[in-house]
């Protein structure tokens, strides 16, 4: 009887804890879309069903995505443009970000899962660059280097997202996703941890439109 009460403790004990971890995830995914659409007021939050997280809709849905050409790890020149034809997901992310540590092998995960289908993500990395001062700069790229190493990164990652965050709206609330279909509309914007079978409904989204 003190076993079967032990094993109904431990039981419940794992049950709080998954109940915690959704609520506090649900509160992050919340006060994320909160902190945006004030930071943002062309941003809108559509209510979802009760005790749901509010959909962010941002002005670029529907619309051509903003295009770019930012360097990668080894100094070239990577733009949005030269990858017309393909479903893109632009991920602005950083090292210092525990979601985006999270999110990342799920991206690995469906990248790899449909590349073949004429999809590939871009990853921005959103980390302080310092271009004045060389030795830093070197230090910094490392930095994000290592991160791309340890986690196989399979797709481009790209540095100084900050210069293009202005057209996509700011990064205030990181990971920030933006689905891009073979014509180069946006199809679909994720704020924040989502989950992997959100991201891969979008990415099924931008694979389908435009077809």
């Amino acid at each position: 009887m003190k076993r079967n009460s032990l094993v109904l403790t431990a039981v419940l004990a794992i049950l709080a804890i998954f109940a915690w971890a959704g609520w506090a995830n649900w509160q992050y995914r919340k006060q994320a879309a909160e902190r945006r659409l004030a930071s943002n007021p062309q941003v809108e939050l559509i209510p979802s069903s009760p005790g749901d997280v509010p959909q962010l809709v941002s002005p670029l849905l529907g619309k051509p995505a903003p295009d770019f050409a930012l360097e990668d790890l080894a100094g070239k020149k990577v733009s949005l443009s030269s990858y017309r034809g393909k479903a893109v997901l632009i991920n602005f992310w950083a090292t210092w970000c525990g979601p985006c540590k999270i999110e990342t092998p799920w991206l690995i995960d469906l990248r790899n899962q449909y590349a073949a289908q004429g999809f590939e993500i871009l990853g921005v990395s959103a980390d302080d660059i310092d271009r004045d001062n060389p030795k830093l700069f070197a230090s910094e790229k490392n930095d994000i280097a290592k991160f791309v190493d340890q986690e196989k990164m399979p797709y481009p990652v790209l540095i100084e997202g900050d210069k293009v965050s202005k057209p996509y709206g700011g990064l205030d609330s990181l990971p920030m996703s933006f689905f891009v279909d073979r014509k180069g509309t946006v199809v679909a914007v994720q704020l924040g941890l989502t989950s992997a079978s959100d991201i891969e409904a979008n990415i099924r989204k931008s694979l389908a439109a435009a077809n």
